[in-house]
């Protein structure tokens, strides 16, 4: 296992409160920037947090939300969708420049994030609004997706992106949160489903299936209630088997 490297991001600024505890485990960070959660004071923190750590700060846009946490589809046209997700990411470079930081990546949330691996029309809104901003990140997105190959056609950068504490369906997308297995909560279950998805390049379903699934940086979400204990718990074994965080 010499050489493995992987990244591990947790979505931040969400109002939790958590972010000191979990940046020392974490190697990127997505920062909410007003859509579904937080604002400049709280991105702020959460910058200053990633800069004493040395964490890469990615931002994490999201329908403009805040009363169902942007995981909800909003049915809104493309060009208002477009002015939405670029206004909230410009909000969260403009305290990087105040900090002479730069953004590493772009990872969309919630329902935003599902429709966009599905869905042309709005993958199409999130590439022509990094394309505008002229900015050299990543997109950190799921594998095999209609956005990762939209992206990859305008030669954006792209890291595959898979959830150490979610589940998922045969066709690859999560278990809906609805369902009762959408979210893994025992440590044992996460160190093997993300083990065999490093080593193996593939995620055992809620099915019991086994399907091909690439990637490199894997998300503990900063809201799940055991996400502390987790990601420590995570992070030991992995580093105890030789894979590098970083």
């Amino acid at each position: 296992m010499k050489n493995r490297i992987i990244d591990i991001n947790v979505d931040t600024g969400e109002g939790i409160g958590n972010e000191s505890q979990l940046m020392p485990y974490v190697s990127s960070c997505n920062i909410a920037c007003g859509g579904h959660a937080g604002d400049l004071e709280t991105m702020r923190k959460v910058v200053e947090l990633a800069k004493e750590h040395s964490v890469k700060i990615g931002a994490h846009p999201s329908f403009p939300d805040k009363e169902h946490f942007g995981r909800q589809i909003i049915d809104m046209p493309c060009v208002v969708l477009y002015t939405s997700i670029k206004k909230q990411i410009k909000d969260l470079i403009t305290i990087l420049d105040d900090t002479h930081l730069t953004l590493h990546h772009i990872k969309l949330h919630g329902a935003l994030y599902n429709l966009a691996a599905v869905d042309k029309k709005t993958a199409n809104v999130i590439v022509e609004v990094i394309k505008a901003l002229a900015l050299s990140l990543k997109l950190y997105v799921p594998f095999n997706s209609v956005i990762a190959k939209v992206a990859i056609k305008n030669n954006i950068q792209i890291m595959y992106e898979a959830f150490a504490d979610r589940n998922y369906n045969e066709d690859l997308t999560l278990v809906s949160r609805q369902e009762k297995h959408a979210v893994i909560h025992d440590a044992n279950t996460m160190f093997n489903h993300v083990y065999n998805m490093i080593v193996n390049q593939e995620v055992k379903t809620v099915s019991g299936k086994l399907v091909l699934l690439k990637a490199e940086t894997f998300c503990v979400h900063g809201d799940h209630p055991e996400a502390l204990s987790l990601i420590a718990n995570l992070v030991t074994r992995l580093k105890n088997k030789g894979i590098k965080i970083r």
